[in-house]
């Protein structure tokens, strides 16, 4: 992983404030509820809202990032919270995961370098139990056309970087689809994530 890349995260997540908030993202929030807590993987978890989340509703959750200042503020937030979370620092290629391990994946603007893109998309599917569930929220390819509107909205401005439903089919082959779209919606979460945007949402039951 790019060093740059490393200490842009490390930057955004060292301020006092939460980058995105200390609430679990909404979508993510409507959708737990309809699944048996169980073992459950956080990507690019950032600062924890979501993980943190999750455990408190019942899960078993693990959840990784690539920066050492998110996964502080994590475990500040657990303790916050009065919960557990396994949070490690470190690219999928240094990190303990195994096949089938996880009920559920929820890959919540887990926007990945293109060049790691599939792969890690690839192990995801991997790491997912049959009847394990991928829970997704991420910014749309269409999302490019509101970033000039308000800057405030975030997201990435390239368009590799950016979902598209093909791409979660190809990334998700074989599953049964609960919900696959792209809709615009409005965000507020923390400081850079403020206004409309466009999403691909989907769930989906491997099978």
């Amino acid at each position: 992983m790019e060093q740059e890349w490393i200490n842009r995260w490390d930057e955004r997540y060292s301020r006092e404030s939460f980058a995105y908030g200390e609430q679990p993202n909404e979508y993510l929030k409507r959708q737990l509820v309809h699944f048996t807590p169980g073992t459950i993987l956080f990507p690019a978890e950032g600062e924890g809202r979501n993980a943190v989340y999750a455990a408190g509703v019942g899960w078993e959750v693990s959840a990784f990032d690539i920066s050492t200042e998110g996964q502080k503020k994590a475990m500040q937030l657990a303790q916050k919270y009065n919960v557990a979370i396994d949070y490690r620092v470190g690219t999928l290629d240094n990190l303990p995961y195994t096949m089938e391990q996880f009920d559920a994946i929820a890959l919540i603007y887990a926007h990945f370098p293109p060049a790691i893109k599939e792969s890690y998309h690839q192990a995801f599917h991997r790491y997912l139990k049959k009847g394990g569930v991928i829970i997704f929220e991420a910014f749309s390819k269409t999302h490019l056309e509101y970033i000039p509107r308000n800057e405030k909205v975030g997201g990435p401005k390239d368009l590799d970087s950016l979902f598209s439903i093909e791409e979660i089919n190809h990334y998700f082959p074989g599953f049964e689809i609960r919900e696959l779209v792209e809709t615009e919606i409005e965000l507020a979460e923390g400081v850079f994530h403020n206004g409309t945007g466009s999403v691909i949402r989907f769930v989906g039951v491997k099978q």
